[in-house]
């Protein structure tokens, strides 16, 4: 993915609108992997840059602002497993600073506001998740996520599990809310990605991770289980008298009874801060946590509840975010991985070496035009890093090393799982097993068909579907439904119960709707979205695989290329027989149709601003589609309403003046249910 196609002063307004209504897009995608799935798309160090570059966009075109737009919101949105909670206090995030000439601006800006040469706190940035957690009469009484900083998931269950929230304050503070960031040690996440590996179960990318979806269990002795800990370092609303200082503050938290990380210090001016920064970079692998930086705090209290806010940060403090780190290794080998759609992918197998906190000896080389533009060889000593301490990546060759004994890599014209033509189609940048057989397809395939958002076989992860490959109890997906419990019972670390969950997954997912079979096919081009909307369209499998492209393309959104893949994947027969074995083992193969009589929104557009009471966008987009509706991102003259939640954005006025009928959620539930019998 280009992060940044040209620089600001090279766009025309067109060309200027186009990427920053993609760069909003790519945005609230990396936000949803992040905040909702606990699973990054990137690094933090290539979000940053997106959203430094779409910053920079809307502030040199101002026409096309947005108070919609993720530069305006933070966080992510609470999910729906758990009731909302809405926090006493907005919970901002912080702007970044990545040099010593954006923190000295940041300073600068602090002299100008009249405050001469300041303390500051320097605190370490954990790596971790947010956490409000609250006391009456100084016994722990709720824990909430942070959500997107207005409102929360009631966490309170899970966070009662983590040993370091003490159940009671040395001192009955009346009421009291504070603010920290719950984290997985190092040492605990190793441990839950080997039982992850040792389970089939997919990995975390790392620690920060582990702990949002550690907290976001329904079940809190899987919480207990993972050994989560916390730092607390700010009071969020208090019953008393609040403290003056951050160093008295975190000297108060402490005498309460609640964690604060030790690793702080007082500095002045410039030059003080970046020495500590620069003493905690060097620091930072050998304590038992991660961070990714340091956090620099107005000391004093008053002054900075004169300085205020931001839509989004304060003014009163940054955020330094250390550089990704880099180190020189060998590239020993490059091998050839073949995925679920046959894609051949180039990975270099390096000499070993540790880089932020992990010892790295593979990393994606992601297709053989990058191998060819990198100039990437066998031999070659190259520079690599975690982007964001998450993915190992070969930045660049250092050519100055070369030997004369490096090997130029040629990418194979044969996969080399199965021997089959590797065939690199027109407008491609990957070559691809096209043989639907091969080894390695199936496995991933098998994986991806089993996925949540597929048949959603809870337990069924990569290493458990490469046990049951090489034991040869299956060979498709289809094997999974004759699957025999005495034969799984016999694999090593499986019991009568874990058996008993397995089968029980395996005979749940049969019911799944229709949308989550398309899916979970592997349809190249088909993704959730046009699952739903081909399983809307079709009463059952058998009308979508009649349908010629033709047909397809006339349904919304349904574009030629989706069309002609939906059409080339049922012309193998190989799949043809697939369908017709799901069809014997009892899968389900229709999508439950609605009239128009039972779709209340049909034909009505809607348009959402703000944040909605007790619904996610997302829910209520669900709801709204569910119902015959459609939802889009702007207000025109051909929206019917537009759905109206809290701090709603320019969309209302632009509504207003359109004059397009404004409601808000209970009049949006109160229409399902006397138009639809909806409750």
């Amino acid at each position: 993915m280009a992060l940044i196609s040209k620089t600001v002063t090279d766009m025309d307004d067109k060309e200027a609108k186009a990427r920053i209504e993609h760069l909003r897009r790519e945005i609230e995608r990396h936000n949803a992997a992040y905040y909702l799935h606990d699973a990054p798309l990137i690094s933090d160090y290539d979000f940053d840059r997106l959203m430094l570059e779409l910053r920079d966009l809307e502030t040199q075109y101002q026409q096309f602002a947005d108070l919609d737009s993720p530069t305006q919101k933070i966080g992510g949105a609470a999910l729906p497993a758990f009731a909302p909670v809405r926090h006493a206090r907005q919970l901002l995030s912080l702007e970044n600073a990545s040099s010593e000439a954006d923190l000295a601006a940041f300073l600068s800006r602090l002299t100008k506001a009249g405050l001469a040469e300041p303390l500051f706190m320097v605190e370490p940035k954990m790596d971790g998740l947010t956490l409000s957690v609250s006391f009456e009469r100084g016994r722990f009484s709720l824990a909430a996520t942070r959500g997107d900083g207005v409102t929360g998931e009631n966490v309170t269950a899970n966070a009662r599990v983590i040993k370091a929230i003490p159940a009671r304050l040395s001192e009955a503070v009346p009421r009291l809310a504070v603010r920290g960031e719950a984290y997985m040690d190092k040492q605990a996440f190793v441990r839950l990605n080997e039982r992850r590996e040792e389970a089939g179960q997919p990995l975390f990318a790392n620690p920060r991770n582990a702990a949002a979806g550690s907290l976001r269990q329904l079940d809190p002795s899987v919480t207990a289980g993972r050994k989560l800990a916390i730092f607390f370092y700010d009071i969020i609303d208090i019953e008393g008298e609040a403290p003056s200082s951050q160093s008295g503050l975190l000297e108060r938290l402490a005498a309460w009874g609640l964690p604060v990380n030790p690793e702080r210090r007082l500095c002045r001016g410039v030059k003080q801060i970046m020495d500590y920064i620069a003493e905690m970079e060097q620091k930072r692998h050998d304590l038992p946590y991660e961070i990714d930086g340091m956090v620099i705090k107005l000391d004093d209290i008053a002054a900075r509840n004169m300085l205020g806010a931001t839509g989004k940060f304060p003014r009163w403090a940054v955020a330094y975010k250390f550089p990704p780190e880099q180190r020189e290794t060998i590239v020993q080998n490059i091998i050839i991985g073949v995925g679920r759609t046959g894609a051949m992918t180039p990975a270099a197998v390096l000499k070993p070496v540790f880089l932020a906190g992990s010892t790295i000896s593979h990393a994606t080389l992601h297709n053989e035009d990058n191998v060819r533009d990198k100039d990437i060889r066998i031999g070659d000593t190259v520079l690599i890093q975690k982007a964001g301490d998450v993915i190992p990546e070969v930045v660049r060759v250092l050519r100055e090393k070369r030997t004369g004994a490096e090997k130029e890599f040629v990418m194979p014209l044969h996969c080399p799982e199965c021997g089959s033509p590797g065939v690199r189609l027109p407008g491609e940048a990957v070559r691809r097993c096209l043989n639907i057989d091969c080894p390695a397809r199936i496995y991933e395939s098998i994986i991806h068909f089993a996925s949540k958002h597929g048949m959603n076989i809870d337990g069924l992860g990569p290493g458990l579907v490469r046990r049951l490959l090489d034991e040869g109890l299956i060979d498709d997906i289809t094997d999974l439904y004759h699957l025999e419990a005495a034969k799984i019972t016999a694999l090593p670390g499986f019991g009568e119960i874990s058996t008993a969950n397995l089968l029980r997954a395996v005979e749940q997912s049969k019911g799944r709707p229709l949308h989550n079979l398309l899916f979970a096919l592997g349809i190249r081009h088909v993704g959730e979205q046009a699952a739903k909307i081909l399983a809307a369209s079709f009463a059952d499998i058998d009308q979508l695989m009649a349908a010629d492209a033709q047909t397809l393309t006339t349904i919304p959104d349904i574009g030629g290329v989706i069309a002609q893949s939906i059409v080339n994947f049922f012309a193998e027969q190989h799949n043809v027989r697939l369908i017709e074995r799901l069809r014997e083992a009892g899968v389900n193969l229709r999508e439950e149709q609605k009239t128009l009589g039972e779709q209340p929104l049909a034909g009505l557009n809607f348009v959402i601003s703000g944040a909605l009471a007790n619904l996610s966008r997302d829910e209520a987009k669900a709801l709204i589609e569910e119902n015959g509706g459609k939802v889009s991102s702007s207000v025109s003259r051909n929206t019917s309403y537009l759905l109206l939640g809290e701090n709603p954005g320019s969309k209302l006025d632009k509504a207003n003046a359109l004059q397009v009928p404004v409601i808000e959620l209970a009049q949006l539930l109160a229409m399902l249910k006397e138009e639809a019998g909806y409750a």
